[in-house]
């Protein structure tokens, strides 16, 4: 039997629209075997998730998707395998909620200033007052009518430039890295092609990551061309890192994105579960 891997999804826990316990069901339905729930910047769900998936017979690989800033650019890195109980990384993770927090009511004013009310209020209660995202926003505003659909909300309100932006001020690279290998882990960078980086901005950036120890990189994602993947395939063999692959599934209404629905990691690449059955 092939094995089904996603190691990269998102629960209510973050800016995902399904609990743990119906995100881990979803992923058993699609036919998963191995998930890993990677919300932004907690591990609030995972105990929910592990719970879940002892009714579904899949195996819950516990992780956290973590928020950089690196060389001005928000970047993210997901952590795998990681001991939820350890000190140091809730330590820095409650350090970028409470970051998070600010970062909402501060959004929240600036849409005020430019007429838009009630949109902290309204994104605190979309998240049931737990981790707070800019996805929170960009559903509070086409809820509002003020977008069509969350792409043109992100192009209107949240990037640089546009009235609720606010720049990240996230972990550092190393930061990030020494709270996922003190908690036993292993650092993935999440949807490299994402970034929109130059090539050699992206390898300085990777080269960075795999010197203080990186070990991994997102080859296949649900953001991710064809194209992409391959591209990603190269550098992970250029830098002699392992290759990840993930969803970053979030919510059922996006019908592009689906649990484990993922082209294979192209030939030659060192599967990241290598390194978590290790």
């Amino acid at each position: 039997m092939q094995i089904k891997y996603d190691f990269h999804s998102h629960s209510t826990a973050s800016d995902g629209t399904l609990t743990p316990s119906r995100l881990v069901a979803r992923a058993a339905d699609m036919g998963v075997h191995v998930l890993a729930l990677t919300d932004h910047d907690t591990l609030e769900g995972l105990e929910e998730a592990r719970q879940a998936a002892l009714e579904h017979d899949i195996r819950i690989v516990t992780g956290a998707e973590i928020s950089v800033t690196w060389n001005g650019q928000t970047v993210h890195i997901v952590a795998l395998g990681i001991d939820p109980a350890n000190q140091g990384l809730g330590t820095g993770l409650q350090k970028l909620v409470e970051y998070r927090h600010w970062r909402a009511a501060e959004i929240g004013r600036r849409l005020e200033k430019h007429g838009i009310s009630g949109a902290h209020e309204g994104v605190v209660a979309l998240s049931n007052g737990r981790l707070v995202s800019r996805t929170h926003f960009a559903r509070f505003l086409v809820g509002a009518g003020e977008a069509r659909d969350m792409r043109d909300c992100f192009k209107r309100f949240l990037v640089r430039g546009r009235p609720g932006h606010v720049s990240g001020e996230w972990a550092t690279l190393e930061e990030a890295l020494g709270w996922i290998y003190d908690a036993g882990g292993h650092a993935v960078i999440a949807h490299p092609a994402r970034y929109g980086m130059t090539r050699t901005k992206l390898r300085r950036l990777i080269g960075e990551f795999q010197e203080l120890g990186g070990e991994a990189i997102e080859v296949v994602s649900g953001s991710h061309s064809k194209d992409e993947c391959y591209t990603m395939a190269r550098h992970a063999k250029d830098f002699d890192l392992h290759a990840s692959t993930g969803s970053d599934f979030h919510t059922p209404e996006n019908q592009w994105v689906e649990l484990g629905r993922l082209m294979p990691l192209p030939v030659g690449c060192k599967p990241v579960w290598e390194l978590l059955e290790a």
